[in-house]
């Protein structure tokens, strides 16, 4: 079966069929790192994630690239507030992406460009428009650079946004304008800004505007055309729209196919650090929920699908994972780890239908069901063959139990031996306890461990124990 994604661009599902066979070249908007990213943020990682492991399960060489926005009107703002230097803000809160990245299981991308760092390829772009007669200096000698939106007739073709209806199109300065929807390439260096926060161009010192860097970098990156486009719905207009306009009117095709998620709401309103309305990973860790169980919740809804967050769903979700990763101990208890084989056909038929995670996780239950009653049966044969199955479905989600992204960090890292040691020799007293058929002491061991955040489970093969608050 063929992969099919909904392409905003047509409006439709439609075939996927890369420009380059077994190649797909995808680039995500990535964030701007003004503050450290919360849960809304990690949700389109975690999508289009999903999206780059499917493709690879497929067959795809993948090239992904994924930017970071280090300077912009948010993050020099932040810069006048805290007195502190714009990069080192971004910088800052870069890290701590980075760690929130690797504690959800997110791939790292092929390439992760800074838009400080294409300034050259910016100005080069900036500069064919300009000869294309696409985009002009302004007149009032600020050194502003604006596209020409009228001179382009199909903008608006990605949002169904018509120019006559439209505001100002974006967080340009009005000064200089000719069109209200007119948006800034590249914004002259004003008196208030940082001093370090501008770059020597044709047009005076200044810097990008957030449009034309995702054009820049995904040509250098990407070349003139490539596959998938992906972002949240909200940079559907202006954010993509404009960077179809600057791009096409520049001679370059860009982008084959529009993949937007839906997006995580806290309330009425979209999770917005400009709202302050926002939950960050550390304050979902002190919840007692794992960051594969935040995985779980953010990744098993359709991508697509608007996520309306509350802390009971978000603990439902925790207790589904567990629920499966339960099977899979159990499971692995009898027969082993074993070695993920290929999916089943109707995971690979949801997947490839637009990436329909809900259904593929059906598909997943429904495994666990007969690997469930397997092992009721002592079925070793069909207790391998499901276990197999999950596994292989999990590791597309990036949720399998046993990937050593969840393994390594499930006790604390550099803990984990020191932990293991010291419940071993806590479980042993137990059974020398239970042997003597003192089973107060035996109790007694079991609770303290409970306390200390230790879950015990007696099973054929021994006792097993796992960290974190049971629910």
């Amino acid at each position: 079966m063929t992969l099919r994604l909904h392409d905003t661009a047509t409006r439709s599902v439609r075939d996927f069929v890369p420009l380059t066979p077994g190649q797909v070249g995808v680039y995500l908007c990535g964030l701007t790192v003004q503050s450290v990213p919360h849960i809304g943020h990690l949700r389109s990682a975690i999508n289009y994630d999903v999206l780059r492991r499917w493709l690879l399960h497929i067959g795809f060489d993948v090239t992904f690239v994924r930017n970071i926005t280090d300077v912009d009107d948010k993050i020099l703002v932040k810069s006048q507030e805290t007195d502190r230097p714009f990069w080192a803000i971004a910088y800052a809160n870069k890290l701590v992406l980075d760690a929130d990245y690797r504690s959800l299981n997110v791939l790292a991308p092929t390439y992760e460009p800074l838009a400080t760092g294409h300034i050259t390829e910016m100005h080069e772009l900036i500069a064919a428009l300009i000869e294309l007669g696409h985009a002009y200096v302004s007149a009032e000698g600020t050194g502003d650079v604006y596209f020409d939106v009228p001179s382009f007739g199909a903008y608006g073709s990605l949002s169904g946004q018509k120019i006559d209806d439209m505001l100002s199109a974006g967080e340009a300065p009005e000064r200089g304008k000719r069109h209200p929807a007119d948006f800034a390439l590249w914004k002259g260096v004003k008196a208030d800004e940082p001093a370090d926060a501008s770059w020597a161009s044709p047009w005076g010192r200044g810097r990008p505007g957030w449009h034309i860097e995702c054009s820049a970098m995904a040509r250098r990156y990407l070349g003139a055309e490539f596959d998938i486009h992906g972002g949240g719905l909200d940079l559907t207009f202006p954010h993509h729209e404009n960077e179809i306009a600057q791009s096409q009117a520049a001679g370059l095709p860009f982008a084959r196919y529009w993949v937007h998620h839906a997006l995580l709401n806290l309330g009425e309103a979209k999770m917005s650090k400009s709202l302050g309305n926002v939950i960050d990973v550390a304050a979902v860790l002190a919840m007692g929920i794992r960051p594969v169980e935040l995985r779980y919740y953010l990744g098993v809804p359709h991508y697509r699908s608007r996520i309306d967050y509350s802390d009971e769903a978000l603990r439902e979700a925790a207790t589904a994972y567990r629920r499966i990763e339960g099977f899979v101990q159990r499971a692995v208890e009898v027969v082993g780890p074993g070695r993920p084989k290929d999916v089943p056909p109707a995971f690979a038929a949801a997947m490839n239908d637009d990436l329909n995670t809900s259904a593929a996780l059906a598909v997943v239950h429904d495994t666990i069901r007969e690997g469930n009653t397997a092992l009721a049966a002592s079925d070793e044969t069909g207790v391998r063959a499901a276990l197999t199955e999950v596994r292989a479905m999990l590791g597309v989600l990036g949720l399998d139990p046993l990937d050593p992204a969840w393994t390594a960090g499930d006790t604390g890292g550099e803990l984990k031996p020191i932990v293991d040691a010291l419940v071993k020799l806590a479980l042993e007293q137990r059974a020398q306890a239970r042997a003597r058929k003192d089973w107060a002491a035996a109790d007694s061991v079991r609770d303290q461990l409970k306390n200390a955040g230790v879950q015990v489970e007696d099973t054929p093969a021994g006792p097993r124990w796992t960290v974190g608050e049971q629910h």
